[in-house]
């Protein structure tokens, strides 16, 4: 019976996309030009030709590739300085206090705004620059990773990770604390193993924002200059070619990548987290 209800619950979830999908080619044929709406068969081909090169800039595997490489580079720097610095700013009130109104005020900036600034300080400066390669084909790989670009998907994910760390630390419940410290706890002791287990929930969905937020800075850090390559470039550079089609492509692929990155977590917590329900 079981089955049959969550077969009918997927089903009953595909009525809307079938509906937009419907909608989308109606409109399509109706509108009739490709540079305003391409139909969805236009959409499937590109698809369908993944490897063939796209407006000069590569397969879609490769810039999906070149983008994902990015935002984990980014991605880690923003978790190795948000997530030890919320956990100490959740635990210690004096250093909450002493940085938290600071660091706030940069949270509301949108990534796009950084655009001038690090181009002004980092200029096209690249890992393979920084380390001072050698021109080769590791050089011309590396050349692809721009400071200026890590730096915008590094401020993406921080706030969100921090964030995370912080609160999940600073709300654990006092009971939980005063317990081990009736047992004899030391304060490490109560520092990570009974604060961070019980903050793992937030401090997962803090990490869980921050990648999905460097995943949406994405085309922000892709559109600046010196970037050839990945989803945001390609997106922009078809932008200018009035290829729709192959900027709805692209749309598609950051969507459908985003939503892996969100269940991938929302599993994680689903699997490491669930006895939290049962406590009260």
């Amino acid at each position: 019976m079981k089955r049959k209800e969550k077969i009918k619950a997927n089903l009953f979830s595909l009525i809307l996309p079938i509906l937009f999908l419907l909608f989308w080619q109606y409109g399509a044929i109706k509108i009739d030009n490709n540079a305003v709406l391409p139909t969805v068969g236009r959409i499937a081909s590109n698809f369908a030709h993944a490897l063939d090169d796209f407006i000069g800039t590569g397969s879609l595997p490769m810039n999906i590739a070149y983008s994902l490489v990015r935002v984990f580079i980014g991605y880690s720097i923003g978790v190795i300085i948000g997530l030890p610095l919320g956990l100490l700013m959740g635990y210690f009130k004096p250093i909450r206090h002493f940085f938290e109104n600071f660091i706030s005020l940069f949270k509301p900036i949108p990534s796009i705004s950084w655009q001038p600034l690090v181009m002004g300080w980092f200029g096209i400066n690249s890992i393979a620059r920084i380390l001072k390669l050698d021109y080769g084909p590791v050089f011309a790989v590396l050349d692809n990773f721009k400071v200026s670009m890590i730096f915008i998907i590094a401020i993406g994910s921080f706030f969100s990770v921090w964030g995370g760390a912080m609160f999940g630390v600073s709300n654990v419940r006092k009971v939980l604390v005063e317990s081990a410290e009736v047992l004899g706890a030391s304060k490490s002791d109560i520092f990570f193993h009974v604060l961070i287990p019980a903050a793992g929930p937030n401090i997962i969905n803090g990490l869980r924002g921050g990648l999905t937020s460097s995943w949406a800075c994405l085309i922000a850090a892709e559109m600046l200059p010196g970037s050839m390559n990945g989803v945001g470039y390609l997106i922009t550079h078809a932008r200018e070619l009035a290829r729709m089609d192959i900027v709805i492509t692209g749309v598609i692929i950051i969507g459908v990548i985003g939503a892996l990155f969100d269940a991938i977590f929302r599993v994680i917590v689903e699997k490491k987290f669930s006895w939290q329900r049962y406590v009260k």
